[in-house]
């Protein structure tokens, strides 16, 4: 059985991503901990802005409401983006009580 980021999410990105202005302390394995602005967030990763420069299957740990801590794989990067799959798909009733606390504006939140 084969382990490790399985990198290749192009079916992946049709997921709804929903914006949100959230910080977060990265824990990196070997550049300690990183600042991170989350972006967007989806219930199979998320964006960040403004990063800094991480390579193409670099691994992070981060703790989002409801659910704690979550390993995240980067599968792209940009100029000051960087995009990022977790290490499993979140539950949709977990996803929804995440943005629940992370758009507080019920107008940002989708209708789905």
């Amino acid at each position: 059985m084969a382990g490790g980021a399985q990198l290749s999410v192009t079916d992946m990105r049709r997921s709804a991503r929903h914006p949100v202005d959230h910080l977060v302390i990265a824990e990196h394995r070997e550049r300690g901990d990183l600042r991170l602005h989350i972006a967007n967030i989806s219930a199979h990763g998320f964006m960040t802005d403004h990063s800094p420069k991480l390579e193409r299957g670099g691994r992070v740990m981060i703790r989002l409401p409801v659910i704690g801590r979550i390993e995240a794989y980067c599968i792209w990067t940009t100029e000051d983006r960087a995009g990022f799959q977790f290490e499993r798909i979140i539950r949709q009733d977990d996803f929804t009580a995440i943005i629940r606390e992370l758009q507080p504006n019920p107008r940002l939140r989708s209708k789905g």
